[in-house]
């Protein structure tokens, strides 16, 4: 299945029915009196987050999402029925954008969060709403109303525990691929993962955690370098990130100076994420000469107070302590980081401000 984590399209709420004009025929009343119902209102759009939802792919090529409009009135005070609303599933972490101001509408963090993104048109009144003593015969009535639209923009961040970040080819697949059932793409070519893995890693005693592979980040990342921003948006929403080092046989490369690389992009494109828990491992340690290393970046990185932990996926050593670190650094963190709260209904740039109150429990 295709990762697709940004896509763009047009909603629009259903038109309201258009009011009746119509007459009984009833023996002293004017024309029979007036009998036009009420155009029934238009169906609202919603948008749900849903955990079995992982990738935006189902809306790649979606260009317009509409509700169904109001059925218009009738005869003998007949109202017309409302049109049914749409609800639209998306990965849980989706962020909702007005397309043309870049305005943040919804961030929908939790599953089952639902919220009401376009409401349908009103219907119009009949013209049995305009009688008056003075006129008992009125041939007026109310066109229905158009529903609100706007063009939106979605992105996916992942949410997860853990972000493993890293240079492309430090071992980052094999790891994820290594703690959960993950399939991963591994290859010994830079840029091997194109779209970010998640992975549940089981502690037992029904512990576990999200752990998210991020694709490779190298020097100038956060100015489009490499993969460039496509991904680094995903580590914005991780609660821990897991800096994965290793020797490389460029020269030009050390361990080290990989780690400030990958520090200060981070800092670059989100300046708050110098502030966010990590831990710093270094993988492949069953290659001799990673483990020959290992002492020397291990007396370096205390120097600075900082904690190294080693691990070699293919052999497994290192690897539960690595994840049971991971885990006291999640269990101390608030259940709230790395989220950004929904805006608030009174801020909402289109249409009316309740828009964007709780909507009624999906009946589909």
């Amino acid at each position: 299945m295709a990762f697709v984590d940004q896509v763009e399209f047009e909603i629009r709420g259903g038109k309201g029915g258009k009011g009746a004009v119509a007459f009984r025929r009833e023996k002293f009343l004017p024309l029979g009196g007036p009998s036009g119902g009420d155009g029934g209102d238009g169906g609202d759009v919603f948008l749900e987050a849903r955990s079995r939802l992982g990738t935006l792919l189902d809306l790649r090529y979606r260009r317009l999402i509409a509700a169904q409009n109001g059925e218009p009135g009738r005869g003998r005070d007949q109202f017309g029925a409302g049109g049914d609303d749409v609800t639209i599933g998306v990965p849980i972490g989706t962020q909702i954008f007005d397309a043309e101001s870049g305005v943040l509408l919804a961030d929908l963090a939790e599953d089952g969060q639902r919220i009401l993104i376009a409401k349908g048109g009103k219907g119009g009144r009949g013209n049995m709403r305009f009688a008056t003593p003075w006129d008992r015969g009125p041939r007026r009535s109310d066109p229905g109303e158009e529903g609100e639209s706007l063009r939106l923009r979605l992105e996916l961040k992942l949410m997860a525990d853990v972000g493993v970040v890293g240079f492309p080819n430090v071992g980052k697949s094999t790891f994820i691929a290594a703690v959960s059932r993950a399939q991963p793409k591994i290859a010994d070519y830079p840029f091997t993962t194109l779209v970010p893995n998640l992975g549940v890693a089981s502690l037992g005693d029904e512990r576990s955690l999200v752990i998210a592979d991020i694709p490779g980040i190298i020097e100038g990342a956060s100015e489009g370098a490499g993969l460039g921003l496509r991904f680094l948006r995903h580590v914005e929403r991780t609660r821990v990130l897991l800096h994965v080092l290793t020797l490389d046989p460029d020269p030009e490369r050390e361990p080290l100076k990989d780690l400030e690389t990958l520090e200060q992009e981070l800092v670059r494109f989100d300046a708050s994420l110098a502030e966010r828990p990590s831990v710093i491992a270094l993988s492949k340690l069953d290659l001799p000469e990673v483990k020959q290393a290992e002492a020397e970046l291990r007396s370096a990185l205390e120097a600075r107070g900082v904690t190294l932990y080693a691990f070699s996926a293919a052999t497994r050593e290192g690897v539960d302590e690595l994840l049971l670190e991971l885990e006291r650094h999640v269990r101390r963190l608030d259940p709230a980081v790395a989220k950004t709260p929904t805006r608030r209904a009174e801020d909402r740039p289109h249409g009316d401000a309740k828009g964007y109150a709780e909507a009624p429990e999906s009946q589909d």
